[in-house]
């Protein structure tokens, strides 16, 4: 990654996320997440990423600790505050959380909040500071999007993995076609550029999903992809229906997409 760009990403980053009113100075903050947001910010967006999490529990990780002899070693790529590697390790594996975003409110720097600690590491996804084969599942918290290459990424995660693992993609926007990916990104960055005065485009982010691209991914890389959809509410449902009659663009999806490369 080139270094002026990271440098320029990690700054406007830091303003949106501080505009947004990201952290607290309470520790019972960090801890209470993502089921509470106890600051009263952003209380929409962690009650979806407590339902994407909980599904997450029941399903991926479930299926894991049944058919693992050991707590399981998890790389937590994307991992902002860390509450995601605090919660898997207090369940008692070995979570190891990954970021660029070394912030004291909202990046890794954020982790001393915790009572239970786990490892750190500040690196780029496409860089990972780890031997071969040392994971047994590597998810992507919220941040698959922020790829600017996903084949380049997807195969260093492949290299950190061992025989039998996963890699998870969580609460990043899947669409069905690519065009409206573009047109929620333009859309993203003229809002970025209106409230902040930039654009927020200095890693060439991806920024989505289409279905096209996991099929194309899935061939080129030889990885089989199951599909969860979590329930995010009524409303949530609704959001296609609702955009069809005023027509704009179908909105994103979330969903939990858990991949396994078929020669491991």
């Amino acid at each position: 990654m080139d270094a002026a760009a990271r440098q320029r990403f990690l700054e406007d980053y830091a303003k949106i996320r501080h505009a947004e009113g990201r952290g607290s100075a309470s520790s019972a903050y960090y801890r209470g997440l993502p089921d509470r947001d106890l600051s009263g910010r952003n209380p929409e967006q962690w009650r979806i990423r407590a339902r994407s999490f909980h599904a997450f529990e029941r399903t991926v990780l479930a299926d894991a600790e049944r058919r693992a002899v050991r707590p399981l070693d998890i790389l937590d790529l994307g991992a902002g505050n860390g509450w995601m590697s605090h919660r898997l390790a207090s369940r008692g594996h070995r979570a190891v959380a990954l970021d660029i975003f070394c912030d004291q409110l909202d990046g890794l720097g954020a982790l001393p909040h915790y009572a239970v600690r786990f490892p750190a590491a500040a690196a780029d996804f496409d860089s990972l500071p780890f031997s071969d084969a040392v994971f047994d599942l590597a998810v992507f918290n919220s941040s698959f999007h922020y790829s600017s290459d996903y084949r380049r990424t997807l195969m260093e995660v492949y290299r950190c993995l061992r025989p039998g693992g996963s890699v998870v993609i969580m609460d990043s926007p899947v669409y069905r076609r690519r065009e409206h990916g573009e047109m929620m990104r333009a859309e993203r960055q003229n809002y970025f550029e209106h409230t902040y005065g930039f654009r927020s485009d200095a890693l060439k982010s991806i920024e989505y999903l289409d279905r096209g691209t996991l099929q194309a991914l899935s061939q080129e890389l030889k990885i089989e992809w199951q599909y969860s959809q979590p329930w995010y509410g009524l409303r949530w449902a609704l959001r296609p229906w609702k955009a069809m009659l005023r027509k704009r663009r179908p909105p994103s999806r979330f969903l939990i997409l858990t991949g396994r490369f078929k020669d491991r």
